[in-house]
């Protein structure tokens, strides 16, 4: 990188450092992840007191250091401010960005993934719909560009298609965190496939969401909430396992959307 270079950034983590400064964690699309040094920026008249916000994208010119980097200069190209208005936006869009935490590298492009959380924000922020349809809709396509998505077409053991049936209060399908999506339940299922576990049953309604979540655009269906709510803790289970770590923004989710 040099002595110094650029960047197009979004803030996603910010903490207090010494008297008055931050120090931000910042996805770039030009060199990843990065954390950098915002100096003075908790001085009330500090010019980088809004810049340093989460979810600012900034353009960014960066003193590379020894041990941080600095940020020498920094000038807003967008503010998510609509976030800020409305906690269970906000409280979303902190779970997707823990998400993001999570997968992002260092010291190397990461072009597609700036530009889907910066979409998937910009669809929470202009959202008259629930929060959560548009969580999930993220979670989902994170999911995909680490590599993980869920099958959710089709069973993942037989490949056989799947079409929800949403005239029968009956009728299910199983999900498998191990397996790698849903399955289509069989009497034979237990001795022809002892090591999948069945981790959630899902009815029609259950699974014609999760399918929609597929689509390149978000779900706009007004669906109850806690049909929502049952989608995004199958999908934070789902991606627990396989990033091998806790979501601890899920907690916030819990607390604002629990019924």
């Amino acid at each position: 990188m040099g002595q110094t270079y650029r960047a197009t950034g979004i803030n996603l983590k910010s903490m207090a450092m010494g008297e008055s400064d931050r120090l931000l964690t910042i996805l770039t699309k030009e060199h990843g992840l990065i954390r950098a040094v915002a100096a003075g920026a908790r001085k009330h008249r500090s010019g980088m007191a809004g810049r340093s916000n989460l979810f600012v994208i900034n353009d960014l010119q960066i003193a590379a250091g020894r041990n941080i980097d600095r940020i020498t200069q920094a000038e807003t190209i967008y503010a998510f401010s609509g976030l800020g208005q409305n906690l269970g936006k906000l409280t979303a869009a902190q779970y997707l960005a823990e998400l993001v935490l999570v997968q992002a590298l260092s010291a190397q492009p990461q072009e597609q993934l700036f530009g889907l959380l910066t979409q998937q924000l910009k669809n929470l922020e202009g959202s008259e719909h629930n929060p959560l349809a548009y969580l999930n809709h993220g979670i989902y396509h994170l999911l995909a560009i680490a590599g993980f998505a869920p099958q959710l077409h089709a069973c993942c053991l037989t490949r056989e298609p799947l079409t929800p049936n949403l005239s029968s209060s009956q009728w299910q399908v199983g999900f498998s965190i191990s397996g790698g999506g849903v399955v289509k339940l069989t009497e034979s299922l237990e001795f022809n496939h002892s090591a999948t576990k069945i981790n959630y049953h899902l009815n029609g309604r259950e699974l014609k969401a999760l399918q929609n979540l597929t689509a390149e655009e978000p779900p706009i269906n007004p669906l109850h909430s806690s049909l929502w709510l049952a989608i995004e803790r199958i999908l934070r289970a789902y991606a627990q396992y396989h990033f091998d770590r806790p979501i601890l923004s899920a907690t916030l989710i819990d607390s604002c959307f629990n019924l």
